[in-house]
């Protein structure tokens, strides 16, 4: 069998260590697949002096320059998140004619246009299927799996923390600051969860998606992005009664206008695949036109899952090395000559169902004046109801469910409805999908 190949890993932390973990562990299996060992010889750490639980007498702990120009070293993983340090340090790899793997979703939503350009010169491999989902092989999948295929839509619960947060409030009634408390004590959330509760996380990883499925560059400053901090026990308990449930979706979507790209809180139909996704699970479901549906479903984030897409990408590469890079499958599924230029959608342009809850006077006419404003404003109401007076001020809760519509239309039509005299405070706003087969 051929000589090992070296590899320095950037950032020897939780992902870090289980990656060195399945190395370590199933070195004669991924040997096999591989066609050759894959051995850590070089790792950065917080703290290069202090022996690691995965170092071994070949693996030199160094600093992370050291790493990236080590004339040793073949394949460079970077883990070491954000967009500053690790853009410089895998460009830097790339210029030295190193192969990169990768779990940096930022970096790549971000950076990634630049990053794939500088590796096609070089003529190097830049993998990362460790970026979205954690251990699901779900850019495999698309890349590769359904090349066959055009994708029409791709929507997934790809943040973690955020469908934790939600099961928790739908189960059992809390609210949300209350969950997100207990997640961060859990470790299932930072301690700035900024990124993950309002849409970020997973709007990095849903411009991976959406580029590897419509054959676009990567746009992550294109995508809507909104999160679940101003959800409230009292529209889960609602859309339960409807026959929903609340998920955080990431969703891109291919239309004859151009692309919808947009992450936000979406009511699902309760027997739907994606509304029983519980927990910290993250699962990706991708609608494409001779396979038809499938789903993709797993462990989300965590040491050993991650590692585990980690660990494929390497066995990947080194399957490469031989290969002329002009016959590699391309970073970015399609060819990099090949991408297209389809406009990607404002948010007033998507077309869709939406829930709406208004705090009403209880009075007669009300209703009606609402009803009225939506008519006016072209959307047709699909289900009302309206709940007993609360004994707080004499006002009583509306809640609707409206037919598809832009959404330019269902600002306006909210917007004049919070003018009206009988309602009070804001119109809540969720959208609603059924993600049916179409």
């Amino acid at each position: 069998m051929l000589d090992p190949i070296k590899v320095g890993i950037l950032g020897l932390g939780t992902v870090g260590g289980g990656t060195a973990h399945i190395l370590q562990n199933n070195a004669q299996e991924i040997a096999r697949r591989a066609g050759r060992g894959i051995v850590i010889t070089h790792a950065s750490a917080k703290d290069i002096n202090k022996t690691h639980p995965y170092s071994t007498e070949n693996m030199v702990l160094t600093e992370l320059n050291d790493v990236v120009n080590n004339p040793d070293v073949q394949i460079v993983v970077e883990l070491l998140g954000g967009t500053t340090i690790a853009r410089d340090l895998t460009l830097q790899a790339i210029a030295n004619g190193k192969h990169i793997v990768t779990a940096n979703k930022a970096l790549i939503a971000k950076h990634g246009n630049e990053i794939f350009a500088a590796a096609q010169q070089k003529g190097v491999t830049v993998a990362f299927e460790a970026s979205v989902g954690g251990g699901i092989p779900i850019i495999k999948a698309i890349r590769e799996g359904l090349a066959a295929n055009k994708i029409k839509w791709v929507a997934g619960i790809i943040n973690g923390t955020s469908n934790f947060i939600l099961t928790e409030m739908r189960e059992k009634g809390r609210e949300f600051n209350d969950v997100l408390a207990e997640a961060q004590r859990l470790g299932y959330a930072e301690r700035d969860p900024t990124f993950d509760i309002e849409g970020i996380d997973a709007a990095h990883k849903l411009t991976i998606l959406a580029s590897i499925s419509f054959g676009i560059p990567l746009q992550f400053e294109k995508i809507y992005t909104e999160g679940i901090s101003k959800l409230t026990s009292e529209d889960i308990r609602y859309a339960e009664e409807l026959g929903y449930r609340i998920k955080s979706l990431g969703i891109a979507k291919r239309t004859d206008k151009g692309i919808e790209l947009r992450v936000h809180p979406t009511f699902v139909p309760k027997k739907h695949l994606l509304a029983n996704v519980e927990g910290v699970m993250n699962a990706v479901l991708v609608q494409s036109d001779m396979l038809g549906q499938s789903l993709y479903y797993g462990a989300g984030a965590g040491s050993l899952p991650t590692g585990s897409a980690i660990v494929a990408d390497l066995v990947d590469v080194v399957r490469t090395l031989t290969t002329d890079p002009g016959n590699r499958v391309p970073h970015l599924a399609f060819q990099a000559d090949a991408l297209s230029n389809v406009p990607i959608l404002s948010i007033d342009e998507i077309e869709s169902a939406y829930y709406l809850r208004m705090t009403a006077v209880d009075k007669v006419g009300v209703l009606a004046q609402v009803a009225t404003l939506l008519s006016q404003n072209g959307i047709s109401i699909e289900a009302i109801r309206q709940q007993e007076p609360t004994g707080e001020g004499n006002t009583v809760s509306i809640v609707l469910r409206t037919h598809r519509v832009p959404e330019k239309q269902m600002n306006r039509a909210i917007q004049a409805i919070e003018q009206l005299d009988g309602i009070t405070g804001q119109v809540i706003r969720i959208r609603l999908e059924t993600l049916g087969r179409g």
